[in-house]
Protein backbone atom coordinates (compact mmCIF):
# COMPACT_ATOMS: atom_id res chain seq x y z
CA UNK A 1 0.00 0.00 0.00
CA UNK A 2 2.82 2.20 1.00
CA UNK A 3 4.61 2.10 -2.17
CA UNK A 4 1.66 2.33 -4.09
CA UNK A 5 1.05 5.57 -2.38
CA UNK A 6 4.69 6.20 -3.61
CA UNK A 7 4.05 5.27 -6.75
CA UNK A 8 0.89 7.75 -7.47
CA UNK A 9 2.74 10.24 -5.20
CA UNK A 10 5.77 10.12 -7.88
CA UNK A 11 3.28 10.43 -11.00
CA UNK A 12 1.84 13.22 -9.37
CA UNK A 13 5.11 15.42 -8.72
CA UNK A 14 6.25 13.79 -12.36
CA UNK A 15 3.08 16.03 -13.52
CA UNK A 16 3.49 19.29 -11.53
CA UNK A 17 7.03 18.92 -13.13
CA UNK A 18 6.16 18.41 -16.99
CA UNK A 19 3.34 21.35 -16.34
CA UNK A 20 5.99 23.75 -15.38
CA UNK A 21 8.31 22.98 -17.74
CA UNK A 22 4.85 23.62 -20.36
CA UNK A 23 4.94 26.63 -19.11
CA UNK A 24 8.32 27.60 -19.30
CA UNK A 25 8.67 26.47 -22.76
CA UNK A 26 5.33 28.81 -23.53
CA UNK A 27 7.16 31.84 -22.18
CA UNK A 28 10.17 31.33 -23.78
CA UNK A 29 8.66 30.50 -26.73
CA UNK A 30 6.44 33.97 -26.28
CA UNK A 31 7.55 36.51 -29.15
CA UNK A 32 8.99 40.20 -28.85
CA UNK A 33 6.27 42.64 -29.58
CA UNK A 34 7.15 45.40 -31.43
CA UNK A 35 5.19 48.29 -32.10
CA UNK A 36 6.13 50.02 -35.32
CA UNK A 37 5.19 53.60 -35.77
CA UNK A 38 3.47 54.87 -38.93
CA UNK A 39 1.80 58.14 -39.34
CA UNK A 40 2.80 61.61 -40.21
CA UNK A 41 6.37 62.34 -39.40
CA UNK A 42 7.52 59.09 -40.35
CA UNK A 43 8.78 59.00 -44.28
CA UNK A 44 10.60 57.41 -46.92
CA UNK A 45 11.46 53.08 -46.43
CA UNK A 46 12.11 53.59 -43.09
CA UNK A 47 8.58 51.58 -42.23
CA UNK A 48 8.48 49.24 -45.15
CA UNK A 49 12.58 48.79 -44.55
CA UNK A 50 12.32 48.03 -40.79
CA UNK A 51 8.83 45.56 -41.19
CA UNK A 52 10.50 43.63 -43.92
CA UNK A 53 13.48 42.98 -41.87
CA UNK A 54 12.05 42.25 -38.36
CA UNK A 55 9.09 40.30 -40.76
CA UNK A 56 11.76 38.09 -41.62
CA UNK A 57 12.44 36.85 -37.48
CA UNK A 58 11.59 34.25 -35.50
CA UNK A 59 9.90 35.59 -32.34
CA UNK A 60 9.50 38.93 -33.41
CA UNK A 61 5.58 40.05 -34.23
CA UNK A 62 5.55 43.85 -35.46
CA UNK A 63 2.51 45.86 -35.38
CA UNK A 64 1.74 49.22 -37.18
CA UNK A 65 0.86 51.98 -34.71
CA UNK A 66 -0.85 54.97 -35.05
CA UNK A 67 -1.45 57.64 -32.84
CA UNK A 68 -4.21 56.89 -31.45
CA UNK A 69 -3.10 53.54 -30.74
CA UNK A 70 -0.11 55.19 -28.96
CA UNK A 71 -2.47 57.89 -26.74
CA UNK A 72 -5.19 55.16 -25.71
CA UNK A 73 -1.93 53.60 -23.85
CA UNK A 74 -2.09 50.22 -25.99
CA UNK A 75 1.86 50.13 -25.99
CA UNK A 76 1.38 48.62 -22.37
CA UNK A 77 0.79 45.25 -24.19
CA UNK A 78 4.33 45.60 -26.36
CA UNK A 79 8.18 45.19 -25.26
CA UNK A 80 9.83 47.90 -28.21
CA UNK A 81 8.63 50.71 -29.72
CA UNK A 82 10.10 51.75 -32.80
CA UNK A 83 10.02 55.49 -34.65
CA UNK A 84 11.90 55.24 -37.79
CA UNK A 85 13.11 58.48 -40.02
CA UNK A 86 11.33 61.44 -41.47
CA UNK A 87 10.63 64.61 -39.01
CA UNK A 88 11.17 64.24 -35.55
CA UNK A 89 9.15 67.53 -34.59
CA UNK A 90 6.13 66.36 -36.92
CA UNK A 91 6.61 62.90 -35.15
CA UNK A 92 6.36 64.87 -31.94
CA UNK A 93 3.14 67.19 -33.00
CA UNK A 94 1.07 64.30 -34.82
CA UNK A 95 1.36 61.89 -31.72
CA UNK A 96 1.18 65.16 -28.99
CA UNK A 97 1.72 65.83 -25.33
CA UNK A 98 -0.43 62.65 -24.45
CA UNK A 99 1.20 60.47 -26.56
CA UNK A 100 4.61 61.79 -25.31
CA UNK A 101 3.93 61.03 -22.39
CA UNK A 102 2.65 57.31 -23.31
CA UNK A 103 5.46 56.60 -25.08
CA UNK A 104 7.62 57.92 -21.75
CA UNK A 105 5.46 55.86 -19.51
CA UNK A 106 6.10 52.84 -21.79
CA UNK A 107 10.06 53.20 -21.34
CA UNK A 108 10.14 54.56 -17.63
CA UNK A 109 7.89 50.98 -17.11
CA UNK A 110 10.69 48.80 -18.72
CA UNK A 111 9.63 48.99 -22.47
CA UNK A 112 12.05 49.29 -24.79
CA UNK A 113 12.58 52.42 -27.46
CA UNK A 114 14.36 52.36 -31.00
CA UNK A 115 14.64 55.34 -33.11
CA UNK A 116 16.00 56.27 -36.31
CA UNK A 117 17.32 59.34 -37.75
CA UNK A 118 14.01 61.53 -37.13
CA UNK A 119 13.58 58.83 -34.42
CA UNK A 120 16.67 59.81 -32.83
CA UNK A 121 15.63 63.63 -32.84
CA UNK A 122 12.30 62.54 -30.91
CA UNK A 123 13.99 61.41 -28.23
CA UNK A 124 16.07 63.99 -27.13
CA UNK A 125 15.61 65.70 -24.14
CA UNK A 126 17.62 68.77 -25.75
CA UNK A 127 13.79 69.83 -27.64
CA UNK A 128 10.48 71.20 -26.11
CA UNK A 129 8.83 68.83 -27.98
CA UNK A 130 11.12 65.53 -27.67
CA UNK A 131 9.87 62.77 -25.19
CA UNK A 132 13.10 63.40 -23.17
CA UNK A 133 14.01 59.97 -22.74
CA UNK A 134 17.84 60.51 -23.85
CA UNK A 135 19.92 62.81 -22.33
CA UNK A 136 20.73 64.25 -25.68
CA UNK A 137 21.06 67.40 -27.81
CA UNK A 138 21.88 68.24 -31.10
CA UNK A 139 25.31 70.20 -31.29
CA UNK A 140 24.42 72.60 -34.09
CA UNK A 141 21.04 74.25 -34.73
CA UNK A 142 22.04 73.54 -38.35
CA UNK A 143 20.83 70.36 -39.27
CA UNK A 144 20.39 70.26 -42.84
CA UNK A 145 23.71 68.40 -43.56
CA UNK A 146 22.83 66.03 -46.85
CA UNK A 147 22.35 62.88 -47.77
CA UNK A 148 24.75 59.95 -48.70
CA UNK A 149 27.13 57.09 -47.32
CA UNK A 150 29.34 58.09 -44.29
CA UNK A 151 32.15 56.14 -42.67
CA UNK A 152 31.06 54.23 -38.92
CA UNK A 153 32.85 52.68 -36.77
CA UNK A 154 31.70 50.30 -33.89
CA UNK A 155 32.98 50.78 -30.05
CA UNK A 156 33.79 48.18 -27.88
CA UNK A 157 30.44 48.15 -26.58
CA UNK A 158 28.72 48.69 -30.04
CA UNK A 159 30.03 44.96 -30.85
CA UNK A 160 28.87 43.69 -28.02
CA UNK A 161 25.33 44.71 -29.23
CA UNK A 162 25.56 44.41 -32.69
CA UNK A 163 28.44 41.98 -33.52
CA UNK A 164 30.37 42.26 -36.76
CA UNK A 165 31.71 44.81 -38.46
CA UNK A 166 34.83 45.31 -37.57
CA UNK A 167 37.08 48.47 -39.04
CA UNK A 168 35.14 51.41 -40.61
CA UNK A 169 32.27 50.47 -42.76
CA UNK A 170 29.54 52.71 -44.98
CA UNK A 171 26.05 53.07 -43.58
CA UNK A 172 23.36 55.23 -45.79
CA UNK A 173 23.15 59.14 -43.69
CA UNK A 174 20.18 61.46 -44.18
CA UNK A 175 20.55 64.32 -42.07
CA UNK A 176 20.61 62.70 -38.67
CA UNK A 177 21.22 64.46 -35.89
CA UNK A 178 25.04 64.57 -34.34
CA UNK A 179 24.15 63.95 -30.56
CA UNK A 180 26.25 65.58 -27.95
CA UNK A 181 24.95 65.60 -23.87
CA UNK A 182 22.49 67.48 -22.69
CA UNK A 183 23.99 67.80 -19.33
CA UNK A 184 20.42 66.75 -17.41
CA UNK A 185 20.62 65.61 -13.52
CA UNK A 186 17.12 63.21 -14.29
CA UNK A 187 18.36 60.69 -16.95
CA UNK A 188 21.92 58.74 -17.01
CA UNK A 189 24.72 59.97 -19.73
CA UNK A 190 24.28 58.22 -23.07
CA UNK A 191 27.32 55.38 -24.02
CA UNK A 192 28.23 55.75 -27.80
CA UNK A 193 27.91 52.26 -29.58
CA UNK A 194 28.91 53.97 -32.92
CA UNK A 195 31.31 56.97 -34.00
CA UNK A 196 31.22 58.85 -37.33
CA UNK A 197 34.16 58.56 -38.76
CA UNK A 198 33.76 60.97 -42.35
CA UNK A 199 30.95 63.02 -42.47
CA UNK A 200 28.40 65.06 -44.97
CA UNK A 201 28.47 69.28 -44.26
CA UNK A 202 26.56 70.80 -47.21
CA UNK A 203 24.33 73.57 -47.12
CA UNK A 204 26.72 75.65 -45.14
CA UNK A 205 26.60 73.37 -42.18
CA UNK A 206 29.82 73.63 -39.70
CA UNK A 207 32.24 71.26 -41.32
CA UNK A 208 34.41 68.86 -38.58
CA UNK A 209 31.15 68.79 -36.80
CA UNK A 210 30.13 65.17 -37.51
CA UNK A 211 34.10 63.19 -37.45
CA UNK A 212 34.25 61.15 -34.45
CA UNK A 213 31.25 61.93 -33.03
CA UNK A 214 28.54 59.39 -31.24
CA UNK A 215 26.29 58.18 -34.61
CA UNK A 216 24.81 55.44 -32.47
CA UNK A 217 24.40 55.66 -28.89
CA UNK A 218 22.67 53.76 -26.05
CA UNK A 219 20.66 55.09 -23.29
CA UNK A 220 18.36 54.39 -19.84
CA UNK A 221 15.21 55.75 -19.01
CA UNK A 222 13.67 54.19 -15.69
CA UNK A 223 13.38 50.58 -16.24
CA UNK A 224 14.01 50.55 -19.98
CA UNK A 225 16.51 50.59 -22.57
CA UNK A 226 16.48 53.33 -25.17
CA UNK A 227 19.03 52.94 -28.69
CA UNK A 228 19.00 55.61 -31.28
CA UNK A 229 20.56 55.87 -34.72
CA UNK A 230 21.39 58.86 -36.15
CA UNK A 231 22.03 57.08 -39.56
CA UNK A 232 20.25 54.28 -41.35
CA UNK A 233 21.54 50.79 -40.75
CA UNK A 234 18.62 49.76 -42.56
CA UNK A 235 18.31 50.94 -45.34
CA UNK A 236 22.14 49.60 -45.73
CA UNK A 237 22.60 46.85 -47.72
CA UNK A 238 24.06 44.29 -44.99
CA UNK A 239 23.75 46.21 -42.32
CA UNK A 240 20.16 44.49 -41.68
CA UNK A 241 21.24 42.77 -38.51
CA UNK A 242 21.64 46.28 -36.63
CA UNK A 243 17.54 46.42 -36.80
CA UNK A 244 17.27 42.94 -35.11
CA UNK A 245 19.92 43.29 -32.60
CA UNK A 246 18.68 46.18 -31.58
CA UNK A 247 15.04 45.20 -30.95
CA UNK A 248 16.53 42.39 -29.08
CA UNK A 249 18.72 44.51 -26.60
CA UNK A 250 16.16 47.20 -25.64
CA UNK A 251 13.81 43.92 -25.25
CA UNK A 252 15.86 42.16 -22.69
CA UNK A 253 15.65 42.67 -18.72
CA UNK A 254 17.46 46.03 -17.64
CA UNK A 255 20.38 44.09 -15.74
CA UNK A 256 21.43 42.30 -18.68
CA UNK A 257 24.14 43.25 -20.58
Amino acid sequence: MLRRLASLLALGLLAVNSSLLRAEDKAAAKPIRVALYDAAGSSGQGVPRVTEILGREQGLEVVIFKPEDIRTGKLAKFDVVIFTGGSGSKQAETIGEEGRAKVKEFVEAGGGYIGICAGAYLACSGFSWGVKILDARTASPMWRRGEGNVKLELTERGRAVFGAPTGQFDVRYVNGPILVPAGGELLPDFEPLAHFRTELAKNNTPAGLMVNSPAIVAGSCGKGRVLVSSPHPEQTPGLDHFVVKAVRWVAAPPNAK
